[in-house]
């Protein structure tokens, strides 16, 4: 064809240059998705490591190893990671922990359950069958500290975190969100290190073994029996305030982590 007969700027050769970018971009992006992938899921397994050890206080917040110098994989090496059952309170086997999501499960018709209006404290609408939780146990093999995720709504979505209790499966070792939606200053201040610093320490339960945590305005006398069981409230954020509350009497009642805390505590799990 000679070069009279061809004309680069009709629109047939302008669709056929476009279509040809248009696959070569794809292919492209295509390709660097799944070079990254490995990079992209390990990312994400450092992470979830992170916020389960700063919630319970053995990597600080800013830092990515602790005092003693050790790295994430080092210290959570120390963790085990096991499948609850959320009605029996029983260990399921059979379950990858490394690749097992709860959050994703609860989407799940199948792996879930639909919580009634006067069930759904935390406003999740559906509720995992198997959750995840984390142990750490000392050297004679009796449990130090066991963390849990939690996530409820706050006032603009829901807060996703986990929450760390001590060996006595009653007494708070820390909270903390990773991600949320809340108003900086306001509700944000979940992230606030002096906010989550109240926390370890409270009560998580009464003396009838009821959830009982509550976050308050005006704290109880010192040394009463309501006063162990309280946190601070969030100073103007008061959606998120109980949002929080409700969240935590949610995920340690019996409709959720309760029935598993209750067989940890007697040692029958």
């Amino acid at each position: 064809m000679s070069d009279s007969n061809f004309n680069k700027d009709s629109l047939k050769n302008t669709l056929l240059v476009a279509i040809g970018l248009c696959l070569v971009c794809s292919i492209l992006v295509s390709l660097s998705a799944v070079a990254l992938r490995p990079m992209q899921k390990a990312n994400k397994e450092l992470d979830q490591k992170q916020n389960v050890l700063r919630a319970a206080g053995l990597l600080p917040s800013d830092a990515l190893v602790d005092a003693q110098g050790r790295d994430v994989a080092e210290i959570f090496a120390s963790f085990e990671a096991r499948i609850v059952d959320l009605d029996t309170g029983e260990y399921v086997d059979g379950v990858d922990v490394a690749t097992f999501d709860p959050i994703r499960a609860a989407k799940d018709l199948s792996a879930s359950t639909e919580l009634l209006k006067d069930e759904d404290a935390a406003t999740l609408g559906r509720r995992e069958n198997h959750s995840i939780v984390y142990l750490k146990r000392d050297a004679n093999g009796g449990l130090e500290k066991v963390v849990m995720p939690v996530r409820g709504y706050g006032l603009w979505g829901t807060l996703f975190g986990y929450l760390a209790l001590e060996g006595d499966v009653n007494t708070i070792a820390g909270l903390g969100f990773y991600s949320h939606k809340e108003t900086p200053g306001l509700g944000g201040e979940v992230d606030n290190p002096k906010w989550k610093a109240l926390w370890p320490g409270v009560q998580l339960f009464d003396a009838k073994g009821i959830p009982a945590l509550s976050l308050v305005k005006s704290r109880s006398p010192e040394g009463s029996a309501a006063a162990q069981n309280e946190v601070d409230a969030l100073s103007g954020a008061t959606f998120t305030t109980k949002g929080v509350e409700n969240m935590m009497r949610y995920w340690m009642g019996e409709g959720a982590f309760g029935p598993y805390l209750k067989k940890l505590k007697a040692g029958t799990v």
